[in-house]
C-alpha cells in the first residue's frame, strides 16, 4: 500500500492534487486543509496517503499530516461515511475540532461539514465517542501530555503562538522536559521542542 509521497506539487483543483514523485503523477484527493498547507505549484511537498479499492474505482486519499489521516481513517468506518464524506469533515473541521467533538458529544459541529445531517452527526459522535482520546489531534492529547505550570507550561503557549497545532506543541514540550530534566528553563524548553515539533 501507499502510504506516503513526496515530490513535487504538480497541479491542483478543487478536492485533488497530482504529486510528481520522481515522474511519475499520483493523482491524490485531499481535503481544502491539506491542499492549502501542499505549498506553491513546483514545490517540494510530503503527503501522507491512504489507498481505497472498490469494485470500480481505486482512489488515494492524500493528507498533510498522518493525523489526519488516522482521523480519516476513523471516520470512515462509520457507516455512511464514504472518502466524500470523510474529506468534507476534514476541510470543515480541524483534527482538534473533530476529536473534541466526538470527545464531547458534539453532533452540532460535526454537522457543519457539508454534506453531513444531523442524524449521520450524531452517528459519528456516537461511535467515535469512546476512540476520540486514542489519537492525535487535539484536546484530548492535550490535556493528558500538557506539561503543568512553569516554564514548560510557557513553552507550550510559545509553540501554538508559532502556528503549532495543542497536541504537538504539547508533545514536544514534554518531550523536550523529559530531555533536559525538570528544571529546564523556558528559552531551552523551546528550543529542543521546536526541533522535535519541526522533525
Amino acid at each position: 500500500m501507499i502510504a506516503k509521497l513526496k515530490g513535487l506539487l504538480d497541479e491542483t483543483g478543487a478536492d485533488w492534487a497530482v504529486i510528481d514523485v520522481s515522474g511519475v503523477g499520483y493523482l491524490v484527493h485531499c481535503s481544502t486543509k491539506t491542499l492549502a498547507a501542499l505549498g506553491e505549484k513546483g514545490e517540494a511537498c510530503t503527503i501522507y496517503t491512504d489507498l481505497q479499492v472498490s469494485e470500480n474505482d481505486m482512489r488515494l486519499l492524500g493528507f498533510a499530516e498522518a493525523a489526519e489521516r488516522d482521523w480519516f481513517r476513523l471516520l470512515t468506518q462509520v457507516q455512511g461515511v464514504g472518502s466524500k464524506v470523510g474529506l468534507a469533515i476534514l476541510s470543515a473541521l480541524s483534527t482538534g475540532e473533530v476529536q473534541q467533538a466526538c470527545s464531547q458529544g458534539d453532533a452540532a459541529t460535526i454537522a457543519r461539514a457539508q454534506g453531513v445531517g444531523p442524524k449521520l452527526a450524531g452517528r459519528i459522535v456516537n461511535e467515535l465517542k469512546d476512540k476520540a482520546g486514542a489519537l492525535p489531534g487535539g484536546a484530548g492529547v492535550a490535556a493528558v501530555a500538557s506539561p503543568v505550570g512553569g516554564a514548560s507550561a510557557d513553552a507550550v503557549s510559545a509553540l501554538e503562538n508559532l502556528g503549532f497545532k495543542p497536541a504537538v506543541a504539547a508533545r514536544a514540550v514534554a518531550a523536550a522536559q523529559g530531555e533536559l530534566g525538570e528544571g529546564a528553563s523556558e528559552g531551552d524548553l523551546i528550543r529542543v521542542a521546536l526541533k522535535r515539533a519541526a522533525g
